[in-house]
């Protein structure tokens, strides 16, 4: 605690009197000063114990008295020292009456007290205060530090908060709630998403104190990491200021958080190095040497069903994907902060975060593997199926997609993310995937969309896959010429083929479908037989003959 008034009268070689304020002793004292001006206001900052021998004071006029004292107090000045028998014998009766009327306290300094001694008994105090609050900021540092190294960032939050008197939380980059300590500080963490959120637009490092709804307590946000974006934030809420031993307790917090949740360059090259070693041995079959080289990096992820995503998007570069992190990060990231990242250009590192985030709040293993070549970056992961990494992937996309919604353009552009899911596999299906995720991920992007799932293929119709230009193309110069000769009025071929195919080759009903006798029937489809130079026997013949008058049929 630093000095107060209380203290120096409780000092015993001081021997100071209370002549006034009695009440307001335990008021701390930032310096000593003496002064005789008449009008020492300008040269106070506040908090001063102001000593005086009355030198040039009119000290025994009331009502003098009552404007130098009201003064003192509208600077600040949080005692006065009054030294008797240097020029008064005793303190005069009107400065007693006025400093009782402002209720400053006013201390007798005996003949025999230098006000020298006083200044130095301030600054010895002072000089103590801090240096318990160096010492307890440092044992502060200790405890923090073996916290973070037995328990973690929640062991770090729990001895924080009470180094503090109060709690703390510990938020991901989109503000999204951590951890808390104590427990019951949950909710009230949360009702700060949106200051993280508005903190993390800031350069890095960035700072800021806010007051909770009904201002039920002082809260200090920092930013943590090292780069332009940071990776989490922490939150401290206490009921009043922070000490200078609580300050060096919430510092120490910080840059421990941060080596934490901030790996170096070169961890995250090696963890990149590790992810696709490990995701090209499962695409070549290798799922055994997969696992020894994940070891527990990525090894529970090959123990369970896993879902591939494959996104890509044209314009973003492959290292911006880089930058962005490869492996668990903490948190999980909020679907409305990560589309603001895509809309700034960087809708993969927004997907990156939200992937590596959702896996790292529920405690999942993630692999995300970058890749990119020229003016192209893809991203693929391998995320625990039914996992918090998947959902909030489909979760993302859907947001995405409820963007996009009002946009002029049927779908997105090249520059814009597009994302395919496997089914569930495992570590020997791993290739086989891949190979789905990026069959619906081709699928979304002839579609307009920005998410599409291999199962809803699977369960849909492969119809919609017609639409394709290359798909109408092949379709178009298959009919051509059943369409010419439609166009010279020697017979309907076309619409022919189409009630036979649609009969199953049964004569009868097709017949009565189109009106005609059988006998007309078969002298058609020997006419396409003949103009196509194939055989209607062959069953590859007519699906093709079928799927190129569905293509053609939905223009």
């Amino acid at each position: 605690m630093p000095p107060t008034l209380a203290s120096l009268v409780h000092h015993s070689a001081l021997k100071l009197t209370v002549r006034a304020g009695e009440d307001r002793l335990d008021v701390p004292v930032r310096w000593a000063h003496a002064s005789e001006l008449t009008d020492p206001v300008p040269y106070m900052e506040g908090g001063e114990l102001l000593l005086i021998t009355a030198l040039k004071l009119d000290a025994e006029n009331p009502e003098a008295m009552r404007r130098y004292v009201r003064r003192l107090v509208g600077a600040g000045v949080v005692g006065l020292g009054f030294a008797v028998g240097v020029h008064y014998e005793d303190i005069p009766e009107a400065l007693v009456d006025a400093a009782a009327e402002e209720d400053l306290p006013l201390l007798e300094v005996p003949r025999r007290t230098p006000f020298l001694a006083i200044s130095k008994a301030v600054s010895a105090a002072i000089a103590a205060d801090q240096y318990r609050a160096v010492t307890a900021g440092f044992a502060a540092q200790r405890e923090l530090t073996k916290q973070a190294l037995t328990d973690g960032p929640e062991g770090l939050l729990t001895a924080l908060a009470s180094q503090v008197n109060g709690w703390a939380a510990l938020y991901d980059a989109s503000g999204a709630v951590v951890a808390t300590a104590p427990e019951w500080a949950g909710r009230r963490a949360a009702r700060l998403t949106a200051d993280v959120e508005r903190l993390r637009e800031r350069p890095a490092p960035a700072s800021s104190v806010v007051g909770g709804p009904e201002n039920e307590d002082r809260v200090e946000l920092h930013t943590l990491g090292t780069g332009r974006r940071p990776r989490a934030a922490l939150a401290v809420g206490t009921a009043a200021t922070l000490g200078t031993a609580e300050r060096y307790a919430v510092h120490s917090a910080i840059a421990l958080l941060t080596l934490t949740t901030e790996r170096s360059r070169s961890l995250q090259a090696a963890e990149q190095r590790v992810g696709a070693a490990v995701l090209r041995m499962l695409l070549a079959g290798q799922p055994d040497h997969a696992r020894a080289v994940a070891g527990d990096l990525y090894g529970g992820l090959l123990d369970a069903p896993f879902r591939v995503i494959v996104a890509d998007s044209a314009s973003v570069t492959a290292a911006r994907v880089v930058d962005s992190g490869t492996h668990v990060a903490p948190g999980k990231s909020s679907a409305a902060v990560l589309v603001a990242s895509e809309t700034n250009g960087d809708p993969l590192g927004a997907l990156t975060e939200i992937v590596e985030s959702a896996a790292a709040r529920a405690g999942e293993a993630v692999l995300v593997v970058p890749q990119g070549e020229g003016g192209t970056a893809r991203l693929v992961v391998l995320a625990a199926d039914e996992g918090a990494a998947v959902s909030a992937c489909t979760e993302y996309a859907a947001a995405v997609e409820a963007t996009r919604a009002g946009t002029v353009a049927d779908r997105p552009a090249e520059d814009e993310l597009v994302v395919g899911l496997s089914a569930p596999a495992g570590p020997i299906a791993a290739a086989a995937a891949y190979k789905q995720a990026e069959q619906a991920l081709s699928v979304a992007r002839r579609r307009g969309r920005v998410f599409v799932e291999h199962e809803q293929l699977a369960a849909g119709s492969v119809l919609p896959l017609l639409a394709d230009d290359a798909v109408k193309a092949f379709a178009d110069g298959l009919l051509r010429a059943l369409h010419e000769h439609d166009a010279t009025g020697r017979g309907d071929l076309v619409a022919s083929l189409r009630a036979w195919l649609s009969r199953h080759g049964q004569w009868d009903a097709a017949a009565a479908d189109l009106g005609v006798h059988r006998h007309t029937l078969r002298y058609r489809m020997r006419r396409v037989e003949e103009i196509l130079g194939r055989s209607l026997d062959d069953a590859d013949v007519r699906m093709e003959l079928w799927l190129a008058l569905k293509a053609t049929s939905t223009e």
